[in-house]
């Protein structure tokens, strides 16, 4: 070997990222006692332990918010914490874009702002954040280990014990991957936690993979987000569940399935054992689930319909229910949920025969997107379950339904069903010429534009008017017509050609209520195996405890 080139390698470093990791805690060891940072020394400790331009992963997904952390990091000093590039699941509260208007950080990456959704618009018109992506969730989880690896993650966990052993409870979540990536290329892992205790009901995270906890000065916030009251649930949403049971969970032997939240999927949650158990369907669809433990699922759980739920998250009031079901859900030896994001994602990519979710708006060729105009809300994890992912290779009866081909090389598809109203509140359509999103793409300079999900993805629509069976069309023309068909009196109903409906139908390219031996009149309330949050709690048993904004009695 050349001279040279031996010296070289004998003076270089390999410990660099190691090396300033403990530079850093040598400057935060005068704030820090051990393991632990005093909670009134978390700001301090913050403006000691980042550095202007880190990678900064604050936790706040769907429901579980690191909020204490949160809250301390908007309050450091610009001058010594700054142009910090933001890394989060959901940008859920108003400090997530305080940091950006007080210079403290200057770019985002996200999956979903819905709270905050006008807020991040505005703020990118004024030039206050800068933009990375939009991703969905297992993209951005993937992205921590190759070209956004955190330098240090803001987290959140039920309990500590002193050797800094997490016990995440039923909102594991997406903690476990955001520490991951952290912790093993050197960075930074401070947890928030509820309280410090001698001994955990079980460890979720280890100690070693911790570098300070703090004990909050409030629990961290959790957001009863996938609770639905029966109560609001409405004819035409009971008319459209009968249909998408009848017409596409009979038709094609559905037993594994996402359900997206909202009433559309609530109602065929509450119809299962009262509609689907008058067409003879228990046991045969509906068996295995990836979902956050609705409070819905519950008539279903007890009627026997649902053999396991594996679950992103957990639900507020459900922790007891929960824990008196383990046939059903995952659990640890503490009785609790383990949840987690990331698995939950590939489940709901890979594992499961239909997802099923909604939109805000929908164009003619089905490509649909809940970035609207004003609004850059990002659309978390539904185009990682919402498209036909090529990778499968196991099959599943309703997997196989979708084979529209005798070659000997054809495959099935997923499922991938819209189920939306043809308008949505304040009349406005759902089912439009052009998506907003492209507009919306253009004016934050994104490079592609954010479309939730791909009309080449989607084998059904369905609307209180009828199904879509989009899986069967033998061109754009025909996918388009099928569309058009059941969109109503909006701008792309309005373009069909009447004519073509009765052709439609007999191809089996859409199918009203009457086709699939449904009468519209039959769509009532009554058939809803609980019509309020208290009949939910009397079929579980007195086990679940709903919020209190949910308590009407």
């Amino acid at each position: 070997m050349h001279p040279v080139n031996q010296r070289s390698r004998q003076e270089k470093s390999w410990t660099t990222r190691r090396d300033a990791k403990a530079e850093r805690l040598a400057r935060a060891a005068r704030v820090t006692k051990g393991r632990v940072i005093p909670t009134d020394n978390i700001v301090e400790a913050l403006e000691l332990l980042l550095i202007p331009g880190d990678r900064v992963v604050l936790e706040g997904n769907n429901q579980k918010q690191a909020t204490f952390l949160s809250k301390a990091l908007a309050r450091v000093d610009p001058g010594k914490v700054n142009r910090l590039h933001m890394i989060m699941s959901s940008i859920s509260r108003p400090e997530h874009l305080d940091i950006f208007e007080k210079g403290i950080a200057e770019t985002i990456d996200f999956s979903y702002a819905g709270p905050q959704s006008l807020r991040v618009a505005q703020m990118l018109e004024d030039g206050k954040l800068k933009m990375g992506d939009i991703h969905t969730y297992l993209e951005l989880y993937g992205r921590l280990f190759v070209d956004l690896i955190p330098s240090v993650a803001l987290i959140a966990a039920d309990k500590a014990d002193g050797a800094g052993n997490l016990y995440t409870g039923p909102n594991t979540e997406e903690t476990p991957v955001l520490v991951e990536a952290t912790a093993f290329r050197d960075g930074i892992v401070i947890a928030q936690v509820n309280e410090l205790v001698d001994e955990l009901p079980r460890v979720d995270i280890p100690g070693s993979w911790i570098d300070f906890i703090v004990v909050a000065d409030n629990p961290y916030q959790l957001e009863p987000l996938f609770t639905r009251d029966p109560r609001h649930i409405t004819d035409i949403q009971i008319l459209m569940a009968m249909m998408a049971i009848r017409g596409i969970y009979e038709r094609h032997q559905v037993q594994s399935l996402n359900h997206g939240i909202g009433y559309n999927t609530a109602a065929i949650e509450l119809l299962l054992p009262t509609y689907g158990e008058s067409l003879g369907l228990r046991g045969k669809i509906c068996k295995h689930w990836v979902l956050n433990p609705h409070p819905t699922l519950i008539p279903a759980i007890e009627s026997g319909w649902v053999e396991s739920v594996y679950c992103f998250g957990g639900e507020v009031g459900m922790e007891k229910y929960i824990a008196a079901r383990p046939d059903v859900f995952f659990t640890g030896r503490d009785g609790s949920l383990r949840s987690n994001r990331a698995f939950s994602q590939v489940a709901g990519q890979y594992a499961v025969d239909l997802f099923i979710g909604s939109t805000l708006q929908m164009d003619r060729d089905g490509n649909s997107s809940t970035v609207t105009a004003g609004r850059l809300a990002g659309f978390g994890g539904a185009p990682n379950m919402g498209h036909d992912p090529r990778g499968r290779r196991h099959s599943s009866p309703a997997w196989l339904n979708m084979m529209t081909s005798d070659d000997p090389l054809a495959r099935g598809r997923k499922l991938v069903v819209q189920m939306v109203e043809t308008f949505q509140k304040a009349n406005r359509p759902v089912f439009v010429e052009s998506l907003d999103a492209l507009h919306v793409g253009q004016e934050a300079g994104l490079a592609t534009s954010p479309v939730m999900i791909y009309g080449e993805d989607v084998t059904h629509v369905v609307t209180e008017e009828g199904i879509a069976y989009l899986y069967r069309a033998n061109s754009l023309e025909e996918r388009r017509q099928a569309i058009a068909a059941i969109a109503g009196v909006t701008p792309i109903g309005l373009e069909h050609d009447s004519t073509r409906t009765e052709q439609l139908r007999r191809d089996g390219l859409i199918a009203f209520p009457e086709d699939l031996g449904i009468r519209r009149t039959d769509a009532k309330r009554s058939l809803l195996a609980a019509k309020s949050v208290e009949d939910l709690v009397d079929w579980s048993g007195g086990l679940y405890e709903p919020p209190a904004r949910f308590r009407s009695w």
